[in-house]
């Protein structure tokens, strides 16, 4: 159960490095949204942990590929809520059908390794 626990929190890393990553692109080279130095410090902090679990644990099987995907679900919430908020950008519908995708694939593949794990 211990390792279940340690699995979410690199998901939920993943996750925030999604979002920081186009938060810190988009502050940095779109002139639509206001610079901020947050999304910045927050992905240093992420990618530092991050690298801190991948040198001290190792990653069970599976795992590397739903970080992966949490990591473009963050893109894609990031780039999703920006563009319902400055719809000058574009539509936000194609990123936020492949959310709601990717949301569907995710707890589909959490529950199919859930099932698979010896108890």
């Amino acid at each position: 159960m211990k390792q279940s626990g340690q699995d979410r929190g690199t998901l939920l890393l993943a996750l925030i490095a999604g979002l920081t990553i186009n938060g810190t692109f988009a502050a940095l080279f779109s002139s639509i949204v206001p610079f901020s130095v947050f999304p910045i410090i927050a992905l240093v902090l992420t990618v530092y942990c991050l690298h801190q679990r991948y040198q001290n644990r190792t990653m069970p099987v599976g795992l590397p590929g739903l970080a992966a995907a949490c990591f473009i679900l963050g893109i894609l919430l990031y780039s999703t809520v920006v563009r319902a908020e400055y719809p000058d950008i574009g539509s936000n519908f194609f990123p936020a059908v492949l959310s709601v995708a990717m949301v569907f694939w995710i707890a589909y593949r959490m529950r199919n390794r859930k099932n698979e794990m010896p108890e």
